[in-house]
């Protein structure tokens, strides 16, 4: 079964311990961190420390994707934060190789980021490497985007790619009831939703419908 990942950029930042326990108790198989610097995206989210304020409030994985500049500069302070799973940007990395490695040497799963724009090229050649593959269906930066439908044939041929390693396929951004079906057909393995799941009224009946 296809496993979802709420993104708390949708939560009432409030109440995020509160929301992140509503969701677990709804079905969500993993908490998703969306992380940005106001550099490598516009948009300035969240720091290690919240992430580690927030460790205390689930079991579930947490799954941290960074979108920001030099992501080497801060792995080691979110893996000490609680991360399960550390994503970069392929489009940040000046040495993506190096920056897996240094991801799992910090104890967490390793995962590889591309901007719709980008070709799966830029990660074809981490794939032995890596144990999840982020294909991203809205432009970062910002919740509550549509959905880019011309990712599909992306997804599709990146569902082909991993199907070939250990390697978990992920997407972000959009997905909402309407579409999930169409992902999961293309071979997805992981859900990224934030305003599907955080603007229902039902969290567990949103869940649901993604899965």
């Amino acid at each position: 079964m296809t496993l979802v990942a709420p993104s708390i950029l949708s939560a009432d930042f409030s109440k995020l311990g509160e929301e992140i326990r509503e969701v677990e108790t709804a079905g969500a198989d993993w908490i998703h961190i969306d992380v940005m610097d106001g550099h490598f995206v516009p948009n300035i989210t969240i720091g290690p420390n919240v992430v580690a304020d927030l460790r205390d409030h689930t079991t579930l994985p947490f799954d941290v994707h960074l979108m920001i500049a030099e992501p080497e500069r801060s792995i080691s302070a979110f893996a000490e934060a609680g991360a399960d799973i550390i994503t970069v940007h392929a489009e940040a990395a000046a040495h993506l190789h190096r920056l897996v490695g240094q991801i799992q040497s910090e104890g967490c799963r390793a995962g590889v980021s591309l901007n719709p724009g980008s070709p799966l090229c830029m990660a074809e050649h981490v794939l032995e490497d890596i144990d999840l593959l982020l294909i991203m269906t809205v432009n970062p930066g910002y919740g509550g985007q549509r959905f880019i439908e011309s990712m599909l044939p992306k997804i599709a041929r990146a569902g082909e790619l991993v199907d070939s390693h250990d390697v978990l396929l992920q997407v972000d951004g959009g997905i909402n009831e309407d579409n999930a079906g169409q992902v999961r057909q293309r071979g997805v393995d992981v859900i990224v939703a934030g305003s599907a799941v955080f603007g229902s009224p039902d969290y567990a009946a949103a869940i649901k419908k993604l899965k």
